[in-house]
């Protein structure tokens, strides 16, 4: 058991730790509105997933399975929104009067963005294939995997978060955060290549 759970940590870790589209956007988000405006969509991704995890061990994977079509339009469906996160993170701007009216993702926007982001479905399906068995304790297994889920997406949405407001303190005109967020911008739509590999 301890080995197991060992192996899951470092499993989680390293998944929600690096860059992906939920990461970027955290980064950018930080950078733009701060730790304390981006709670919410923190928030959003670290309940999110294990929300996710714990539907598709309740039989959803085998909805996708009977329902191929399902599959390929979440798909495009991701890749549609997440050129409109892109977006809308390239017209971001917490300088001068854009700050009022721009405004960071909420806590449903990220929550629901775990169903279409390549990234996460493909590490919940990972997850459950690699640390559940048709034998096992399903309530045990599902508890664990969720408490890990929980733990590692919080320390990674709030140290990409803090990176990013980091960042931003370093960003003193329009110009440089302008940059900013069109690379950030630029890394989401270029990791949408992830979906059709």
């Amino acid at each position: 058991m301890e080995q197991n759970l060992q192996a899951l940590l470092l499993f989680s870790a390293s998944a929600a730790f690096t860059p992906g589209p939920n990461n970027l956007m955290l980064t950018a988000s930080g950078a733009n509105f701060g730790y304390w405006r981006s709670l919410p969509h923190m928030m959003g991704v670290t309940l999110g997933f294990p929300a996710m995890l714990v539907a598709m061990s309740l039989g959803l994977v085998q909805v996708f399975d009977a329902w191929p079509a399902l599959h390929k339009f979440l798909r495009y469906a991701g890749a549609i929104y997440m050129v409109y996160l892109a977006i809308r993170i390239a017209t971001s701007s917490s300088l001068g009067k854009a700050k009022s009216t721009s405004h960071p993702l909420n806590f449903i926007e990220a929550a629901l963005f775990q169903w279409i982001n390549p990234k996460a479905v493909i590490f919940a399906l990972s997850t459950l294939s690699i640390f559940t068995t048709p034998q096992g304790d399903f309530f045990t297994e599902m508890l664990l995997l969720t408490t890990v889920a929980l733990l590692v997406s919080f320390g990674s949405t709030t140290t990409w978060c803090l990176f990013g407001t980091a960042i931003g303190h370093l960003l003193k005109s329009a110009k440089a955060l302008r940059i900013f967020n069109l690379t950030m911008a630029s890394a989401l739509l270029a990791s949408i290549t992830l979906i059709f590999r």
